[in-house]
């Protein structure tokens, strides 16, 4: 049975600087229809009717419990109308969204990934084919600005991850085409204590409907950041606080039509003209998975970091001469049957041997079979590039893939040039590199499709020598010594940034 948490993902929104704020946005006026497409504890309408106790309002929520509690605090003001219902499947407000919306002012603090069954969620991904259906506040988002009237105005809180993330542009697509952002400020999950969202950021998204898209476009919005405590949203003008102005159209031009937010306006620019990147120049996948780890995975040490729950691998059962193998695919005969692979982990240039797994060809026959197992993109098993760890710390970090197996927390970057490999190596350990990751995606994951959109400038032939020499040196260094001179990486950084520009 699932957690009634987990299948609501109701976090109420207790602070009142938020609260304030977000009322303050709707621009109320008396005649307004109001509507609470998940009306929680209520807070929302409690401050609206503060404010003006005649408010003409309606309320959605589909937690029974919460229904008891907002007929238990609105059940006696008859302009307040309250239904147990689910706002994205309710028929009534699917004949409202389809004749062009009913409401002057929406706000809310909607589910974030919230639990659907498959049932529920082969209707979500019909109704809204276009959005990514997993995801419960996009839905609602997308629901919502098709139930405002023209020029309604809606405030949502949402996680940041609708801003950059591949899996929502057809919902930043229908804000930047179907709405005028009024403002959108970025702030810490933390503003909400004791409540753990998964979410490490969320914004509030400010945003009227207009169904003229030459007006979208030309519509100049801020974006606010910087904020050090939730009590600054009660009065932005007295801090200073990083401001970002966008037009529409500037952020619908950019791939994807992601936000890109930086510091560096410069940054967002080459991206948007590169002429060629990363995407063009290299093959970018993602790499093996066992489907069971714990049995077909072993170390070679005892110590090795995340390595003490696994079995150690006997080294007369390391294959050492696979490179060579014809039909490595398939898995090899007899005991030497354990190959070494390739992990995550924030390590530059070159990672050490540790991990080795199970290439017996019943091993294999299996990985290929199994449900769980990932045999994808097998013609990059074993081939010579560079492995970039998809979830990061503070900066992106890549290193060889020497002919090896590599596991599915490594994105495999495999240049068509080989003769680019060492200078690609260079790039994705250097400062530059990551401020671009990190203008196209601010967390800390780099899945394939966002190292693809990286920008990409050929070094001439005498910055190429020069790198690939560097780069040679601290190879050898790091398997001889186990470590390198930072100054050949600080060399190495500074002519990836003339390169670059930044």
């Amino acid at each position: 049975m699932i957690n009634e948490a987990r299948k609501y993902q109701a976090f109420y929104t207790k602070s009142t600087p938020i609260v304030d704020y977000m009322v303050d946005k709707l621009l109320l006026n008396p005649t307004d229809k109001i509507f609470e497409p998940c009306g929680g504890d209520g807070v929302f309408v409690k401050a609206i009717l503060d404010l003006n106790e005649f408010a003409n309002i309606d309320i959605c929520e589909l937690n029974p419990a919460s229904i008891e509690v907002l007929q238990s605090k609105f059940s006696t003001f008859q302009n307040v109308n309250i239904r147990e219902c689910d706002t994205l499947l309710d028929n009534e407000l699917s004949f409202n969204s389809n004749f062009g919306g009913i409401y002057d002012k929406i706000i809310a603090n909607p589910p974030y990934g919230a639990w659907q069954n498959l049932a529920k969620r082969a209707i979500l991904k019909k109704m809204y084919s276009a959005l990514y259906a997993k995801e419960s506040y996009a839905l609602f988002l997308f629901r919502c600005i098709e139930l405002l009237k023209e020029e309604g105005i809606l405030s949502f809180i949402i996680p940041d991850t609708f801003l950059n993330l591949h899996m929502h542009k057809a919902i930043r697509k229908h804000i930047l085409t179907k709405t005028k952002i009024i403002e959108l400020a970025l702030f810490p999950s933390s503003f909400f204590p004791g409540v753990n969202f998964g979410y490490a950021n969320l914004s509030i998204i400010t945003l009227q409907k207009k169904s003229n898209q030459t007006e979208c476009f030309s519509n100049s919005f801020n974006v606010l950041t910087n904020f050090s405590s939730v009590e600054q949203l009660a009065s932005i003008k007295e801090y200073e606080l990083k401001v970002y102005s966008f037009l529409q159209q500037e952020i619908f031009s950019n791939p994807d039509h992601a936000f890109l937010i930086s510091d560096n306006s410069s940054i967002a620019k080459a991206i948007n003209n590169a002429a060629l990147k990363i995407g063009d120049i290299a093959d970018c996948v993602t790499g093996f998975y066992s489907g069971d780890d714990k049995t077909f995975l072993q170390v070679n040490s005892p110590d090795l970091k995340n390595g003490k729950n696994y079995d150690l691998v006997d080294p007369n059962k390391i294959n050492r001469e696979y490179k060579n193998a014809i039909n490595i695919l398939d898995g090899f005969e007899g005991e030497k049957h354990f190959l070494p692979i390739v992990k995550g982990g924030n390590t530059k240039y070159l990672k050490p041997e540790g991990w080795f797994m199970n290439w017996s060809k019943e091993a294999v026959s299996h990985y290929k079979k199994d449900k769980k197992a990932r045999f994808q993109n097998p013609q990059y098993y074993f081939r010579f590039g560079i492995g970039v760890p998809m979830i990061s710390s503070s900066s992106i970090t890549a290193s060889l893939i020497e002919n090896k197996l590599f596991d599915q927390s490594i994105v495999g970057i495999f240049p068509k040039d080989e003769s680019l490999t060492f200078y690609l190596l260079a790039f994705f350990n250097s400062p530059t590199c990551n401020k671009f990751i990190r203008t196209i995606n601010p967390s800390a994951n780099n899945p394939a499709n966002y190292i693809k959109k990286i920008p990409f400038i050929s070094p001439n032939e005498e910055q190429k020598e020069i790198i690939d020499s560097t780069v040679r040196s601290i190879l050898e260094s790091i398997a001889t010594q186990g470590h390198y001179n930072e100054q050949d990486e600080n060399s190495l950084n500074k002519l990836i940034e003339k390169i670059f520009g930044f």
